[in-house]
């Protein structure tokens, strides 16, 4: 079957493709690659949510779109817990199929199309491109709202703390951005799904009282929990925020079928409702996060920003082709800046979602 060109054409390329070549010089290296191009999870799923889903894995029937009410109960506590918002009820909240889909499809589910502007970060993670090209959008990637002049943006997305430099912005930014989209109508969505992968200070969401002013009005937020809990496999996530929002939200995903497995659902609210394993996992990461932070820094590189997440923003004032080549050449695979934007011409995105193996030998690596 030939590929529709009107689907292709429109969407950017993908862009993992670009590192073939240098993935199979990495792998070529005698003691093998250390992949740190892609956070995807290593460690083993929490017992806790493993038993979760064993114990529910007898679901015969279809789940409902909204999703579980106890699922969506421990996405509420959560985030009451964990990031101080409160003042919402089951209906500020949905379940999704994992957050890439959900931030790829949300602009054209909440009616943006043709003659429409999604604004995004100017370092940011594709598929905020992605979803505005699908819906038939314009897109501009900026970090300064007012550079936009008198045109009124649809959606504004904005990504704390950010993929993939692992920024953290201050709540008296997130606020006059939730100001500034207020004024004007636009949607305010934010990409949370990095928020308990901090390492220095503390992230806000859009929805803390501080930032919000006690009202969800507008703003929706989006957050996984691939990072937090080691679920990448399962695909769990979800959005929360207006109510309004989130009901047209809930109208598409009925229409289409988008629902969360039943057995997933009951994970997810046994893997927010604990805590203990994610801050074993936390305690992981900076571990790994502290041995490459010094190799790098001892090989000669800058890191920036880099005070979440699970990357390392890491330059030698070089176009981030050359790094990336001459680190394949040592056998480690990274990510180049200029996936994520212009702005990132110089950089490359070092996960330390690697073993504590496979980070030992790129320590010695860059060390050698």
């Amino acid at each position: 079957m030939s590929r529709n060109p009107r689907v292709s054409s429109r969407l950017p390329d993908f862009p993992w493709d670009k590192l073939t070549s240098y993935a199979a010089t990495a792998r070529s290296h005698p003691d093998g690659v250390v992949d740190l191009s892609i956070g995807t999870p290593v460690d083993p799923t929490p017992q806790v949510v493993q038993r979760a889903l064993a114990d529910a894995a007898d679901s015969p029937g279809y789940p409902v779109t909204i999703g579980r009410p106890e699922t969506r109960q421990a996405a509420l506590d959560w985030m009451a817990r964990r990031l101080g918002v409160t003042g919402l009820g089951l209906d500020a909240v949905l379940p999704a199929i994992g957050s890439k889909e959900l931030i790829g499809s949300l602009a054209l589910h909440l009616g943006v199309g043709p003659g429409d502007l999604v604004v995004y970060p100017e370092l940011a993670y594709p598929t905020y491109e992605v979803g505005a090209a699908l819906a038939g959008a314009r897109a501009v990637a900026t970090d300064a709202l007012t550079r936009l002049g008198p045109e009124t943006p649809a959606l504004v997305w904005v990504n704390s703390p950010s993929n993939p430099s692992g920024r953290v912005l201050p709540p008296e930014h997130l606020k006059k951005m939730v100001d500034w989209c207020r004024e004007r109508g636009a949607i305010l969505v934010s990409d949370e799904c990095y928020v308990e992968c901090t390492w220095e200070g503390r992230p806000f969401s859009v929805l803390h009282p501080s930032v919000s002013g006690g009202s969800s009005e507008g703003i929706l937020a989006v957050h996984s929990l691939s990072k937090r809990s080691n679920l990448a496999g399962y695909r769990c996530a979800f959005v929360a925020g207006d109510p309004a929002l989130v009901g047209e939200l809930l109208a598409v995903r009925k229409n289409l079928g988008l629902m969360m497995p039943g057995p997933q659902q009951v994970a997810m609210a046994a893997a927010l409702a604990d805590d203990a394993h994610a801050a074993d996992q936390h305690a992981r990461y900076a571990a790994r996060r502290a041995k490459l932070k010094e190799a790098l820094l001892g090989a000669g590189f800058t890191i920036d920003h880099s005070e979440a997440s699970l990357y390392l923003w890491a330059s030698r004032g070089e176009d981030c082709w050359a790094t990336v080549a001459t680190l394949a050449e040592q056998g480690i695979l990274v990510a180049p800046g200029a996936f994520y934007g212009r702005a990132g011409a110089q950089h490359v995105r070092v996960a330390f979602t690697a073993t504590d193996e496979r980070v030992d030998a790129a320590v010695a690596r860059l060390s050698a």
